[in-house]
């Protein structure tokens, strides 16, 4: 295979023009290979259910943007539970539309795959059937896109029984364009008798086996939407619940593995699991937290996102994703030791947009900070000014974070000044639990409190106010 040149490529629609030599290059990209070396091991490599080849297109950005695509492509290989053998890449001005890397570079794909061993290939972007059918008759092997791939990690993620819905209904919508035919042979036939006495021009080929595939896909989308629409309801039940007692809520939002679950069980003790995978948070976990002067709220981990997030996951956990978009701010979670944290951010925002939450308040924070490199934690702060720097794992910056949200939360609506009897303490109770505390007095008749509250709490506290000493 021709060398490939490392300079920067600059993207020029109007010409399209490539130095020849990358142009006719497959380039191997570097650090990719999970190959087991050690031959003691022989017998677990043996174990592993797929050996995978990567493949992409590199059309446009800088070779390091490129690159780092691909080495996520390999993570999510990994998370999968493959094993990832080797990395191959294409320049291109666009996706060849029959192969996507262009028919000679297929058959050299397909040769790598026979000296590799491989038995399946994952192309680093969303194919078309077409391009997937080709491919597979060339290689010999399973191909898969990068949208399956996810898919496929969620699938072995998920579980709740709305975390596995909203998965299979992701699965189903990306499996009906992408059914196959083979020809008539697989046809119905509901001609004559079999057709309840239609008799003539009733006979025909009928349903064929790809239509009645789909139409059984159909059904089945169709009941898992309700299904999931059924089950959400006690999630918005609950989260009217709090917004009626005036409960701020703030939820957490990332890239896949930042830390958005390390950084929940540092802020309330949740004790959600944590793990160094990508996708290993689905459920959305909502927990109470507390600020620095004791104001509650509530805190929601919720499912990463990462580049190129298939739609129809956006679409199918829409309705988790409802705990963003109502929201009354969002700690956006980037991780600093990633060689783009840009490139994560500019992704997170992008499906904040797509489930109407990019006019919520946002606060940036720059997770792993000990193994951070100090001059990226520099130009993040430079670029977003709303940022606040923090390690999850040993606790550096929380309190300053939590100072920050205490001040990004939404003031109460109402201020009172009530003497309380004894005998509702409950009432009392409920100006701590949901209130901002201003003055607590104990009296022989009462608790004497000054107090912001909720709109609906300052109503039930009326017949309780102060009178105004006179002048």
């Amino acid at each position: 295979m021709t060398e490939f040149n490392s300079r920067p490529f600059e993207d020029h629609e109007t010409t399209g023009e490539f130095d020849l030599a990358d142009r006719h290059a497959l380039r191997r990209v570097g650090g990719l290979s999970t190959e087991l070396r050690d031959v003691t091991e022989v017998e677990y490599r043996a174990l592993r259910l797929e050996r995978v080849v990567l493949v992409g297109v590199w059309t446009e950005g800088t070779l390091e943007h490129a690159e780092n695509s691909m080495r996520e492509l390999a993570l999510l290989a990994e998370t999968a539970g493959s094993e990832v053998l080797e990395g191959l890449m294409q320049r291109r001005a666009k996706a060849d539309p029959a192969t996507y890397i262009g028919s000679g570079k297929a058959e050299e794909l397909a040769d790598v795959v026979l000296a590799t061993g491989a038995d399946t290939v994952i192309a680093d972007g969303e194919l078309a059937p077409s391009q997937l059918r080709t491919l597979e008759e060339i290689t010999k092997v399973k191909v898969i896109d990068r949208t399956a791939l996810i898919l496929d990690i969620f699938a072995q993620h998920a579980k709740s029984r709305e975390g596995k819905a909203q998965v299979e209904l992701a699965q189903l919508e990306y499996l009906l364009p992408r059914l196959r035919g083979w020809g008539g042979n697989l046809s119905r036939q509901v001609g004559g008798r079999a057709a309840g006495g239609v008799g003539i021009g009733g006979r025909g080929p009928g349903e064929t086996k790809i239509e009645l595939d789909r139409r059984r896909i159909r059904t089945r989308m169709a009941k898992l939407r309700r299904e999931i629409a059924e089950m959400s309801k006690s999630r918005v039940t609950k989260r009217a619940s709090r917004r009626a007692r005036g409960v701020p809520s703030v939820a957490i939002a990332g890239y896949t593995n930042a830390g958005k679950s390390s950084l929940l069980n540092r802020l309330t003790g949740a004790g959600v699991l944590v793990e160094n995978a990508l996708f290993a948070t689905l459920d959305p976990t909502v927990r109470k937290a507390a600020t620095p002067s004791g104001r509650l709220f509530t805190l929601t981990d919720t499912v990463g996102f990462v580049r190129h997030l298939p739609h129809q996951l956006v679409e199918a956990f829409r309705s988790s994703l409802e705990e963003v978009a109502e929201a009354d701010l969002i700690l956006h979670v980037v991780d600093g030791s990633d060689p783009e944290p840009e490139a994560q951010i500019a992704a997170v925002r992008e499906v904040l947009s797509e489930v109407d939450a990019a006019s919520i308040p946002e606060l940036i924070v720059i997770n792993k900070a000990d193994a951070a490199d100090p001059m990226t934690v520099s130009r993040l702060r430079r670029a977003y000014p709303r940022s606040v720097v923090v390690s999850a794992r040993t606790g550096a910056g929380v309190g300053e974070l939590m100072e920050l949200v205490e001040a990004e939360l939404p003031q109460f609506d109402r201020r009172v000044h009530v003497l309380v009897p004894y005998a509702q303490a409950a009432l009392a109770a409920r100006v701590h639990a949901e209130g901002e505390i201003l003055k607590t007095e104990h009296r022989e008749e009462g608790t004497e409190l000054v107090a912001r509250v909720p709109l609906d709490l300052a109503v039930e506290l009326e017949g309780f106010e102060v009178a105004p000493s006179a002048p």
